[in-house]
């Protein structure tokens, strides 16, 4: 098991975890976790399920992927260099223990 921890804007924080190949959004969805809604399921049509890749983690889950730069121009909250959308980071051996922090909102 992959585990990731949620951290929401209030500070609050929230451990799931994940299988080997989930996504962060899956895994936030399956368990509950508020902050993440992925509307469009993970297709990378939406920009829903942004989240901040936390600093310490940002080499582990690699680049943005293509396409992720022009959904994330249509976040509802403030675009940062750690960015992501959740729905494509797949999770690793390499990211268990893995944080992400949770824009103020989402639409």
């Amino acid at each position: 098991m992959i585990k990731v921890t949620y951290v929401a804007h209030d500070g609050s924080r929230t451990d799931a975890e994940g299988e080997l190949g989930d996504t962060v959004m899956s895994l936030a969805i399956n368990q509950g976790i508020d902050g993440i809604i992925g509307e469009c399921g993970g297709s990378m049509m939406c920009a829903t399920c942004h989240c901040y890749v936390d600093e310490a983690w940002v080499g582990a889950t690699g680049p943005r992927l293509d396409g992720e730069e022009d959904m994330l121009e249509s976040a509802a909250s403030e675009v940062n260099e750690r960015s992501r959308l959740s729905c494509q980071i797949k999770l690793t051996e390499e990211m268990d223990g893995l944080v992400v922090h949770l824009p103020e909102e989402q639409v």
